[in-house]
């Protein structure tokens, strides 16, 4: 885990975003008979720790290109390896999907799961 923190993962936020996005989505459906019942705003709560989890994924692909080096080794086999370009698509990606998983939770402020 300390490796992941100080190298990073470049595809990280790629991931983690739209796996946030899809629980987070889930989550906001099977919870409505749930949140109309007791009128506990729990929608905005979970809004917030999945994204919490697509920024950390953000996170992680932010430090594997603060780690990679901007031209491969001469003499490296990995010279074909977009490492930059992906953690900065993961970058990119986190943030969109934790914009998406914060508009859904600012619904369930206004929402309360009773309407029909």
């Amino acid at each position: 885990m300390a490796a992941w923190l100080s190298r990073g993962v470049p595809s990280a936020g790629i991931y983690a975003g739209p796996v946030a996005w899809i629980i987070d989505t889930q989550f906001n459906y099977a919870a409505v008979p749930w949140v109309c019942a007791h009128q506990v705003p729990l929608i905005p709560i979970f809004a917030l720790a999945m994204a919490a989890l697509s920024l950390f994924g953000g996170f992680l692909s932010w430090r594997g290109y603060a780690s990679a080096a901007p031209t491969p080794m001469p003499d490296s086999t990995g010279a074909g390896r977009p490492h930059r370009f992906m953690s900065l698509m993961g970058i990119a990606i986190a943030l969109l999907f934790t914009v998406i998983i914060l508009l859904h939770g600012a619904a369930g402020l206004v929402f309360h799961g009773c309407e029909r």
